[in-house]
């Protein structure tokens, strides 16, 4: 289903004199409104091909009709979804759940939706059904030299599979590990993954990255090989250059400060991007901001602060992507709202008076510090990010538009009510 101009410029006029009078008023709170303004056009956050379904448990999953059955159905729905916000702009592939058939065809379909392909992942967290050696007791790290370079040919071939599409970057995650004490040695499962890594890491192009990403517990509960930014910030510095650390939101223990993770890896030169998602409890992979908006507002002042300090351009130099799990909305509506809490935490991130913040901490004066950051917080920039959507051509209200034009009714007449889309 496509939502043409007309639909939408009419959806927009029918808002834009309470829109207008909206941005007039944050303008005249905000000192440098046109400049975030202009930022914001220009931040795309990618959409993962696995988020486009209903996602579940292990106790259970229960999709909701209209889910796409193809790689190409996943890319019409992500150009849904850039339609509607215009910040949408790539896809993130994961292989072999999405493997294309066809790269020109592919590209040539995303080019029609404005789209361009993000990382592509790889996937040894699960056997396949045509895989020779299985993943139960890990894969880069496995004690078994054939499975390490089972898990080392499907890396590579993922690579491949981006080449083709014009991807520039591979994404690592693994769920190796151990789930009871002295099940493997520390140290050689250690040695084996960085191993593996550096055999992949060889097989880069030229012009790509490695992103390597972490996570501290799931499916293995009592080691995880690559567990936390510092295991994983070992690893990419022994890579080079070329490699680096990847920030899922999801993938820390309780109470981590993530913003001062954040912050130090920058610093390093080693942060690579991010996975955007929210969580209560654990890898809970909720609708970002839903939980702890103030966190993600924090974790993006120390993106704002040390992307300028190191003369980074926000849009190109990390890699933005949404990686969660719908359980029980409907997948576009969820994306819909991540992005546009990901963009008003950079937006508030953007309006932080710099020169006032710097001055409070260098006089260790903490409550004008935090009365700085707060302000910015508690400012409602919704406008300003709606108003980056208007120029844009995007609409003032996506959900509410997608809602009323009964998008995902019409997605279930054309794909059918009983559709699951592949992914988690």
């Amino acid at each position: 289903m496509k939502l043409n101009k007309e639909i939408i410029g009419n959806h927009n006029a029918d808002l834009l004199s309470k829109h207008e009078a909206k941005l007039q008023f944050t303008a005249s709170e905000v000192a440098n409104a046109e400049a975030i303004i202009e930022k914001l056009m220009a931040f795309q956050i990618a959409i993962p091909s696995w988020a486009l379904g209903t996602g579940g448990t292990r106790f259970g999953r229960f999709p909701g009709g209209g889910e796409p059955r193809s790689l190409e159905e996943k890319i019409e729905d992500v150009g849904l979804l850039h339609k509607l916000n215009q910040s949408s702009g790539a896809i993130s592939l994961h292989i072999p759940w999405d493997i294309p058939e066809n790269y020109q065809s592919i590209k040539t379909l995303a080019g029609e939706h404005g789209l361009a392909f993000d990382a592509v992942n790889s996937n040894t967290f699960q056997d396949q059904a045509d895989q020779k050696h299985s993943y139960k007791f890990g894969s880069l790290q496995n004690v078994n030299k054939a499975i390490r370079k089972q898990a080392v040919d499907h890396n590579i071939e993922v690579i491949k599979h981006g080449v083709g599409l014009g991807s520039k970057s591979l994404t690592v995650w693994l769920s190796d590990g151990s789930c009871f004490p002295g099940q493997l040695n520390f140290r050689k499962a250690y040695q084996n993954t960085l191993e593996s890594l550096q055999e992949i890491y060889a097989a880069l192009p030229s012009d790509w990255k490695l992103f390597l990403e972490y996570k501290s517990y799931e499916p293995n509960f009592y080691s995880t090989t690559v567990a936390d930014w510092g295991q994983s910030l070992s690893y990419v510095q022994k890579l080079g250059d070329k490699a680096s650390t990847l920030v899922d939101l999801g993938h820390h223990l309780p109470n981590a400060n993530i913003e001062q993770i954040v912050g130090l890896l920058l610093m390093e030169g080693k942060l690579g991007g991010f996975h955007f998602n929210d969580s209560k409890y654990g890898d809970d992979d909720l609708t970002a901001g839903c939980v702890k908006p103030y966190q993600l507002f924090l974790i993006f002042n120390e993106l704002v602060e040390g992307m300028d300090a190191r003369g980074m351009n926000h849009a190109k130099d990390l890699g933005w992507m949404i990686d969660a799990s719908h359980n029980v909305k409907d997948p576009l509506e969820d994306l819909l709202q991540s992005v546009e809490a990901i963009m008003l935490a950079y937006a508030q991130a953007l309006s932080v008076d710099r020169k006032a913040l710097e001055k409070a901490q260098e006089e260790n004066d903490v409550t004008k510090a935090q009365e700085i950051l707060q302000n910015a917080y508690r400012t409602d920039l919704r406008a300003l990010v709606a108003e980056a959507r208007l120029r844009t051509n995007g609409a003032l209200n996506p959900v509410e538009l997608f809602r009323a034009t009964g998008v995902r009714n019409e997605l279930i007449k054309e794909r059918g009510a009983v559709t699951v889309a592949t992914g988690l």
